[in-house]
């Protein structure tokens, strides 16, 4: 008999340390490998993310209830990026990043009720909630609609007054009632947020806004205090600055800014995967910039990426495209060293 208390397997590992680097399509696939962790459970954790698998309320086509676990499988390519405690140089910002500053938790999906949209966003309220007491949320959709229980339950976990929203997305998504949809639809979720005790539309900045809207959006948009930035607006002036704009509008006498961010604001030929793609939006280096400038942004409490639809992109394109937003952000954000490398 063997007198070692260890395993075989324990034995194994510890002779192989290969053994322990788990490759991007091993294993149980959470947000860039980290632990699993009930969402009243997180404590030290810098970031807690979630996913939102509900596509109930789309106007278009559906399946954006698979975002989540697509977005999750396409981050196990950053995941390696984990293990390098030493540090690596992003050769996009030319600055030195140390991902072992950053501590995750991933807490699994948020309940849902495909057939009730009501005792859905109710789930999404509360688990968005208790997370945003503990950590700095990071939300996977889902269709745009989610965003708006996630942002009230954003509001209500940090007892924030009034929270400002940073919405990159090709469409306004400011419908009030359609005859068809209804008041609770995915095209009505920045209505809802502006009508809400936590907001109003002079705390909205909308960025990448193409396609068309009412005759009279213009004249409305001004009317409320809309912060509107086109496309146009981004290929005058740049993505970076109209980003810092729009955050800084947004957090004007705000307690902290909510960001969200539809993936058909980038174009479909570089992101297909979604259920309302328009032409002529975001190139993939400008949605990254943009999430470069929102992680640098110490007036950012949250953020959510909406919409991916992966099984409209058979290259999964997409959903790797909005891992690597992620990763880009919360690097930003958590995981960049002061020292840069030129």
């Amino acid at each position: 008999m063997d007198d070692n208390p260890s395993t075989r397997a324990t034995r194994f590992r510890e002779a192989n340390p290969g053994s322990n680097v788990e490759l991007a399509y091993a294993g149980v696939s959470t947000f860039l490998k980290a632990p699993y962790r009930r969402v009243d459970e997180v404590e030290t954790e810098d970031v807690g993310v979630m996913g939102i698998p509900y596509d109930g309320a789309v106007s278009n086509r559906p399946g954006a209830r698979y975002g989540p676990s697509a977005i999750r499988e396409a981050s196990g390519w950053w995941a390696y990026l984990y293990g390098y405690k030493g540090g690596l140089t992003n050769m996009q910002t030319e600055k030195q990043v140390d991902f072992g500053a950053l501590s995750i938790a991933d807490c699994g999906d948020v309940p849902v009720f495909p057939m009730d949209r009501e005792r859905t966003a109710e789930s999404i309220e509360a688990h968005v909630a208790t997370l945003s007491e503990r950590a700095f949320p990071v939300l996977l959709g889902g269709d745009h609609y989610c965003t708006y229980p996630s942002f009230c339950g954003f509001a209500e976990g940090t007892a924030a007054t009034t929270v400002g929203l940073v919405q990159i997305d090709a469409h306004t998504d400011t419908v009030e009632e359609s005859a068809v949809f209804g008041e609770h639809f995915h095209g009505s979720s920045t209505s809802l947020i502006a009508n809400s005790k936590y907001s109003d539309y002079e705390h909205v900045s909308q960025v990448a806004i193409r396609g068309y809207e009412a005759p009279s959006f213009f004249e409305f948009a001004e009317e409320v205090g809309l912060n509107l930035y086109t496309m146009r607006d981004i290929e005058q002036s740049g993505i970076a600055s109209v980003i810092e704009d729009a955050i800084a509008a947004a957090a004007a006498e705000a307690d902290v800014v909510y960001v969200t961010f539809d993936i058909d604001g980038v174009d479909p030929s570089v992101a297909p995967g979604t259920g309302t793609p328009v032409p002529g939006g975001l190139s993939a280096r400008e949605a990254l910039t943009a999430v470069e400038v929102i992680g640098a942004s110490d007036a950012v409490g949250a953020f959510d990426v909406m919409e991916v639809a992966p099984t409209y992109d058979p290259t999964e394109g997409t959903q790797r495209l909005a891992a690597n937003l992620l990763v880009t952000l919360l690097e930003r954000k958590f995981a960049e060293r002061v020292s840069e490398s030129n």
